[in-house]
């Protein structure tokens, strides 16, 4: 039996929290607008970003990947494979500097970024298992809930800060010294990243022992007949839909149907980020208190609040409509993401955990990417149709919100006869 309380145990938790909101600002720096400025500077399609961001939502299918590799240790394996993803990150913002062929850094930087998403959902499930066992099993909920208080405060000030960078040295046409100080900073905070983990102790059960090197394969084939990781992914798979079935549509409907300007956008979005700070550790308490399973039902029901606000988002009503759906689903996520994770530690067995992840993470990954794709067509039709169903004024992202809300619906009923009634039953 491990005694997490000891001082070394202690510090490690601490270092999990800071490496997480390190690695939370790095992730900001490669995501949505951030992201959008690199493709832009190098010429790069608003089509073509579209399909960029999606081949990335397709990252967690590489975690597969990860149920071939068993590393005799998790935190040398994890750290290596950090420096280099955070060095292909950085060289994100270093490819426009370089002034190649339109051509040339078109492909490099889908190869980077396709190669960087690799590497970190690679070591991702093996980091997961290494971090998460440093942590009591009756206290992480809280714990989890502290994690991602600290990621949320330090995004919030960073967007803002790293924003306001990039606005200065667009506006007096130096867009690239924005970017030079934007791939110095990924190198600092990546650093400091690596920092913390090299101040991280790592837990005998993620120390690989040498027989379990030579049965991956049988490994795996346990956890792809393991009914109890199957449930849990199924779990994963359904609200990946959900979400991905209308919020991936989100983003233009803000821009273009409800015409509002980027500064409002960010501020709705800041208000999602501080309702989920103000309730994550309320849920984690709950959760401690009465089953991940029972928590993360409550925050379906909210999530599902959110997506009917916005069905009902139109230009008149965008902002009233965007802000409520944003706080919602802050509150929502608070408990969500969490609590995901957690039930793999809750029902999987121990040595099954970090392929359970992985498995939970690719199959859903592609799921919502499907659930995308899927959508597109409709979207497009909708749109061609002058935004009418049914013979309806009615845009195609209120359509896909009301798909949301049946399918977070779905996700409640799973969770309380697949979990929660057996959970009883076993009480």
């Amino acid at each position: 039996m491990i005694d997490l309380n000891q001082k070394d145990y202690k510090r490690s938790r601490s270092m999990y929290i800071a490496f997480a909101a390190l690695e939370y600002l790095i992730a900001i720096l490669l995501a949505g607008s951030f992201l959008a400025r690199i493709t832009g500077e190098l010429g790069i399609s608003d089509g073509l970003t579209g399909i960029i961001s999606s081949f990335v939502s397709l990252g967690c299918l590489f975690q597969m990947i990860s149920m071939f590799i068993k590393p005799k240790s998790s935190k040398k394996f994890t750290i290596y494979m950090t420096l280099v993803n955070n060095l292909l990150f950085m060289f994100l913002y270093i490819l426009p500097l370089l002034d190649l062929p339109q051509a040339v850094s078109t492909i490099a930087f889908v190869v980077i970024i396709l190669l960087a998403y690799l590497v970190y959902n690679i070591a991702s499930p093996s980091k997961t298992n290494w971090f998460m066992s440093l942590v009591d099993d009756k206290q992480r909920g809280i714990f989890s809930a502290n994690k991602e208080i600290i990621s949320l405060i330090s995004g919030i000030v960073f967007t803002f800060v790293m924003g306001r960078i990039i606005d200065y040295y667009k506006g007096i046409g130096e867009i690239r010294t924005a970017f030079v100080i934007s791939a110095v900073c990924i190198f600092l905070v990546g650093t400091a990243s690596l920092l913390t983990m090299v101040f991280t102790v790592e837990t005998p059960v993620t120390q690989a022992k040498a027989e379990d090197q030579k049965n991956v394969l049988r490994g795996m084939l346990q956890v792809f007949k393991d009914k109890t990781v199957l449930k849990v992914t199924t779990l994963f798979v359904l609200w990946r839909i959900a979400t991905y079935s209308a919020s991936s549509f989100y983003g233009s409907y803000e821009i273009h149907d409800l015409a509002l300007e980027q500064t409002v956008i960010a501020v709705l979005t800041a208000t999602g980020s501080v309702a989920r700070i103000l309730v994550s550790r309320f849920w984690g308490k709950y959760a401690d208190k009465n089953s991940f399973a029972r928590m993360i039902r409550i925050c379906f029901l909210i999530a599902m609040g959110a997506y009917a606000a916005m069905a009902f988002a139109t230009p008149k009503t965008g902002v009233v409509c965007l802000a409520s759906y944003n706080i919602l689903h802050g509150i929502a996520m608070g408990g969500i993401n969490s609590a995901l994770i957690n039930l793999v530690f809750d029902y999987v067995s121990v040595e099954k955990r970090s392929d359970s992840i992985a498995l939970s993470q690719a199959v859903s990954g592609a799921a919502g990417f499907l659930a995308t794709v899927c959508a597109s067509p409709l979207v497009t039709y909708v749109q061609g149709n002058g935004n009418r169903i049914f013979g309806m004024q009615i845009y195609a992202q209120q359509f896909l919100s009301v798909v949301a809300v049946l399918m977070t619906g779905v996700c409640i009923l799973y969770v309380t006869f697949v979990f929660i009634r057996k959970d009883k039953k076993k009480a």
